[in-house]
């Protein structure tokens, strides 16, 4: 990640612009990651392991605002977590449960996944693919139930969603995607789906982060440190202004918007790679 005269190979405007895609589409159905590695083609920025570990470790920046914007919710679920009132489930369990899969099967395909799935053409694919089913699951859940809140969310029912989240490892599906469908196809309304795909956030975003930056802790090391600050704080600022305004979207309107807009990007994103002008 260091350049050929010792300059960070990411600038601080590029490290800024990154920060600000990446807070803006974090926990948005639209992927950010997927978005992170076309914003770094357009900037002329290489693949490879370093940019990677650059791109998941500015997570960390915008899943801290799930921190200070869901606190008291967090804060209580951690009084009680010992001690939970009878049949009521506790608001960390439902997180831990929902956790585990991802965790578990990204750990096992880590290495393949950052070696043949960080591609735009895989993001085309899964863009495309993500925008038909929150369509499908949109027009499905019309027919039905209005949808049940996190409080009486089973942990059976966050596992189910916690499994959804596994498809999050493929770039371009989008974690928040996965997670909302999941808890869509459960049964949870538009606003519990968003704000538990938030919440599960916290352990699998922190957790990928600090993994990737221990494991390769020399790719952020001298020039490179300033830039990748630059990224999270960005993230986490953008981040910020993001989650609140969505939920607020949610009560009154449908994912639809975002499911339009994943086919746009995705069929865009084919005509790019067709004509030659994204590698």
């Amino acid at each position: 990640m260091i350049g050929s005269g010792g300059e960070p190979a990411i600038g601080l405007w590029q490290a800024f612009v990154l920060g600000l895609v990446e807070g803006i589409t974090e926990f948005l159905p639209v992927s950010s990651t997927g978005h992170l590695i076309i914003a770094q083609r357009l900037l002329g920025l290489p693949g490879g392991e370093a940019n990677n570990v650059f791109a998941i470790g500015i997570q960390m920046g915008a899943i801290s605002a799930i921190l200070v914007l869901y606190w008291r919710r967090l804060l209580a679920a951690a009084r009680t977590a010992l001690h939970p009132a009878t049949g009521a489930p506790n608001l960390l369990w439902q997180i831990a449960v929902a956790a585990l899969p991802a965790i578990a099967l990204g750990l096992l395909a880590e290495d393949w996944i950052d070696a043949h799935l960080f591609t735009t053409t895989t993001v085309a694919v899964t863009m495309v693919a993500g925008g038909v089913l929150l369509l499908v699951l949109e027009r499905w859940q019309r027919r039905g139930a209005a949808g049940t809140e996190l409080a009486s969310m089973s942990y059976r029912t966050a596992f189910a969603i916690g499994m959804f989240q596994c498809l999050a490892l493929v770039p371009g599906t989008s974690r928040s995607a996965a997670t909302i469908a999941g808890a869509l196809l459960v049964g949870l309304s538009r606003t519990a789906a968003a704000e538990f795909s938030f919440l599960v956030g916290l352990p699998i975003l922190y957790g990928a982060s600090f993994y990737k930056l221990m494991k390769h802790h020399d790719a952020l090391a001298g020039p490179n440190l300033a830039p990748f600050l630059v990224g999270t704080a960005v993230a986490f600022g953008s981040a910020l202004m993001v989650v609140r305004p969505f939920v607020a979207f949610l009560r009154a309107h449908t994912f639809a918007p975002f499911a339009i807009y994943r086919l746009l990007a995705g069929t865009l994103l084919f005509a790019l790679l067709a004509a030659g002008w994204l590698a």
